[in-house]
This record gives structure tokens, sequence and C-alpha cells, in this order.
């Protein structure tokens, strides 16, 4: 007989279908830090062809990110879920007909951006003019078409996601990453200029790579034939996308925020553009294998208890999940506060990259930590919504905070460094603190609504003040390490202080209660 409460079991659960979706991401991100260390190794932080790639990366993404992923798994994975349970042949026919409806979409937005983009650009790289702006139109005409293979893995995705296939989906990025990777390294020597084409090249590959390996798993999961579309699935069809509409708008005001901030980057000089994309990968990581990975884990039991009206099960799903995002999230803070400058020279600082880029991009890491466990959380309270069937509330928020992230990011980046006396180039941590506040009032705006609709899902501050004491604690102690590792050993340095504070945390949160790592090894090789 289990001596685990009913939250303490809820946790166990929820952890490890979260570490099934987290082992996926941690094999994506690895492969993204490898990508990223040699991008960082060949170009710099301060090269024009460095700064162009990076923001021609970010336009074509916006579509991909606005049509993908996240829409994707809050409208199609529910209603094909739901149809699996009545008629598997008729969910697989809805799921057919949203891939048709979807590759016309991203095929008529790729058509109209690789047209338009010398208009599009300038107005979210206002700063960059002459070669520099050519070279970034020049690429992002590129990598438009990489959309489409995009959108059509993210597809992928809420299926392999509805038939909890987790790791797959998750771990096909590394294809990505793999392709560009190989084209930086076979070409490393090429003038920058035309190494950033050919990096573009090797990207749109990378996304036919990513989307190849999901389809012959896809194509055995889904039963009837493919080429057969009926008129019983009119009605789950217009579900999906009247749901999706009010998605793929938080998402887009969500993908405005960036912009603004990469747009206001551009006038920060040269390298800002690359510091905040190098701090943004890191901050990325807590978000994506914590609030990704829970929220993904729990919409569809979120889902489940929702439809069956059982708002004790939703609540304790969702404090169960802020549980353990608040015990994996704010080791993460600290580690970006305490550790970020030894991260990002293990990671950054070799080749062309200095030991004062690598002081710059912590400094703008450091910014990002302000909402790092506000945005994570913030993931799974979205998910609540979707569960509950509202798709509208989260969207107003986000309205809210891109104008916060605007009005912020314009007032901490450009006149602050000025008024006490730095360089301007120091607005970039200015931006991402903005972006971490404005988190903030999203998250807390977020709680209150959710309360309001099926009542508390706050959790006890003793464990967030657990949390942060093991965490100082393991800091202070792994910042010893300072002193007896020289500062160039980047590699070497870096893993010993960040290998010696995650052992400390994970001992003291085990020993503490904050986690239960046996139930959780247990609970992973009973179900394999």
């Amino acid at each position: 007989m289990s001596l685990e409460s009913p939250q303490q079991t809820a946790r166990t659960r929820l952890s490890v279908s979260a570490a099934l979706v987290a082992a996926g991401i941690m094999f994506s991100r690895i492969s993204g830090f490898i990508r990223i260390t040699l991008f960082s190794y060949v170009f710099g932080l301060r090269s024009d062809a460095g700064d162009a790639f990076q923001a021609a990366l970010r336009i074509p993404n916006f579509l991909q990110n606005l049509l993908g992923e996240g829409v994707l798994s809050a409208s199609l994975i529910p209603i094909y879920s739901a149809l699996m349970v009545e008629d598997r042949d008729r969910a697989d026919r809805m799921a057919r007909a949203v891939l048709a409806i979807l590759a016309v979409i991203t095929s008529v937005f790729v058509l109209i951006g690789i047209a338009a983009t010398p208009f599009v650009v300038p107005l979210i790289a206002g700063g960059y003019t002459g070669e520099k702006l050519a070279l970034t139109v020049n690429l992002v005409r590129i990598l438009f078409p990489g959309i489409g293979l995009l959108v059509m893995s993210a597809w992928c995705l809420a299926i392999l996601n509805s038939h909890h296939r987790f790791f797959l989906s998750y771990a096909a990025p590394v294809c990505w990453n793999a392709a560009i990777i190989a084209c930086l390294w076979i070409f490393r020597h090429d003038e920058l200029s035309q190494l950033a084409i050919r990096l573009a090249w090797a990207t749109l590959a990378g996304a036919g790579l990513q989307l190849a390996i999901q389809v012959p798993v896809v194509w055995r999961l889904m039963s009837g034939q493919w080429s057969r579309l009926h008129a019983d699935v009119a009605e789950p069809v217009k579900k999906v996308l009247r749901s999706a509409v009010p998605v793929v708008f938080t998402r887009g005001v969500v993908q405005v925020s960036a912009y603004v901030d990469s747009s206001i980057a551009t006038w920060l000089g040269t390298g800002a553009v690359s510091a905040v994309t190098n701090a943004q990968q890191l901050n990325q990581l807590p978000i994506a294998l914590f609030g990704m990975a829970f929220s993904s884990a729990s919409l569809p039991s979120m889902s489940t208890a929702a439809a069956a009206n059982l708002p004790d099960a939703l609540r304790t799903r969702i404090i169960a999940g802020q549980e353990m995002i608040t015990a994996l999230v704010v080791p993460s803070m600290v580690a970006f506060l305490a550790c970020g400058d030894v991260m990002v020279a293990m990671l950054l600082e070799h080749g062309k990259f200095t030991h004062s880029d690598t002081l710059y991009v912590w400094g703008v890491l450091a910014g990002s930590a302000v909402g790092l466990l506000a945005t994570t959380v913030s993931r799974l309270y979205v998910s609540a919504f979707y569960a509950v069937g509202d798709t509208t509330t989260p969207t107003r928020f986000a309205l809210l905070r891109v104008a916060l992230v605007g009005g912020l990011g314009y007032l901490l980046a450009l006149p602050l460094p000025r008024l006490i006396g730095v360089s301007p180039s120091w607005g970039a941590a200015g931006l991402t603190a903005s972006a971490g506040l404005a988190g903030w009032v999203e998250f807390l705006l977020l709680r209150r609504a959710l309360q309001r609709r099926i009542g508390p899902v706050t959790i006890g501050p003793k464990l967030a003040a657990r949390a942060w004491m093991v965490a100082l604690g393991a800091a202070a102690i792994a910042s010893l390490f300072r002193l007896t590792i020289p500062p160039t050993w980047h590699v070497a340095r870096g893993l010993v202080i960040l290998g010696v504070f995650g052992a400390l945390y994970l001992a003291g949160a085990q020993a503490t209660g904050l986690l239960d790592s046996n139930s959780i090894v247990r609970r992973v090789l009973r179900r394999r």
C-alpha cells in the first residue's frame, strides 16, 4: 500500500511523463548548445555577418511559431485525442484534413514572405544598413521555405504526443542542429558573409531532416487511407480551427514581443543582437525543460479532469506542476546569477569570442533571470486554460505583456544607460530584464483569473524558501572552485563548478523533500 499523499502521487506521475518530454528536449538543447558554441567560435560576438544571420533566423521563425507547435498542441491534441476514443479512423481523417489546411496556409505565407522580405526586414532591423541589411534580406529569403517544413514537423509532434510518443517529437530538432553544425565545421574557414549564406541553406536542409525523421512513425500510427477525406470530419476540423485562432493570436503577440526586443537591440551596436540571442538560448533551456515538459505532460490529464468536471483533480495537477517547476527553476535562476560567466565561458569563449564578450552576455543573461520562474509557471497556467476550453484569457494578458515589454524595453535599453553613464550596449541587459518584469505581471494575472475559475492554485511559501536556501548554499560552495581552477580552463572550470552546484542542489533537494528522485526513477523503469 502506497504511503504517498494524492499530491505526492500526482507530482511523481507528472514527473515521469515530463521526464520523457525533458529527455527529448535535453538532446535537442545539447545539440543546440554545440551549434551556438561553434557559431560563436567561427563568427565571434561582434561580426556583421553573425548579427545578420541571427536576425534573419528570427524572422521566418515568427511564422513557424505562429502556426506551429504551441498552436497545434493547444488546438489539435485535445480534439484528436477525444476522437481517438470514439472513432480512431475518423480521428485520423480529421488530423489529415488539418494537415492539408496547414499546407495551404503555410505555402501562401511562404510565397508572400519571400516577395515582401525587402520591405519587412527594415521594420524589425531598423539599425541595419548597407551590406549588413542586404545580407539579412538575402538570408531571410533563403530561410523562408523552411517555415512550411517546420510547421509540418509541428503537426507530427501533435500526433505523436496524442499517442504518448513524447521522446521522438522533442528530440527531432537534433537533425536541424546537426545540419547547421556540419555546415559550420566544413566551411568554417570561408569568408563570413559567404558562410552565413551557406548556413541559411543548411538550416533549410535541417528543417527537412527534422520532418523526415518523424514521418515514418506518424505513418505507422495513423490508420486508414491517407488519400481519403470525408465530410464527417468537418465539424471537428472547424473546432480545431476555432480554438486555434485565439492561440495563434496569443502566439503572435508573444512573437511580436520578441521582435520588439530584437528591433531595439539593433540600435545598441554590433554584437547586441547576438548577445541577446545567446542569452535567450541559455534562458530558454529551463523554460523548455521544465515549463514545456510539465505543461505538455499535464495537458492530456488536465483536459481529462476538465472534461469530467473534476476541479479538485485539475487543481491537484496544476499545484503538482508548480511545485516541481519551482523546485527545478529556482536553482536555474541562481545558476544564471552566480555562475553565468562560467556557463557562458564554457560554451562560447572560444576562437573569436573573448572574455569581455563573456561578461557582456552574462549581464544580459542575469537580466533574463528576473522573470524566469514567472515565465515558466505561466506556461503551465496557459495549458490549464486550454484544458478548460478557454483560449481567449491568455490572449488578453499576452497583449498586455507585449505593451509592457515594448514600453519598459525602450526605457531600460535606450534612455537608462545614458542616464546612469554606462555604455549603450548594456541596454541589452535592460531588454531582458524588462521582459522578465512583464512576465511577472502576466503570471499574476493568469493566476488570479485561474483561481477565480477553479479555486486556489497557489503553493506554500515554504517550498520556494527551501528551494532558494538549498540553491544559494550549493552556489556558495561551488563558487569556491573559482579559486582553484584557472579562468582560462573554460570547459574544465564550467564542468566542475556547474557539476558541483548541480550535485549539491539535487542532494539538498532530496534531503529536504523538494524532489523524490527515487520514486521518479522507479516509475520510469516500470513504464519502460
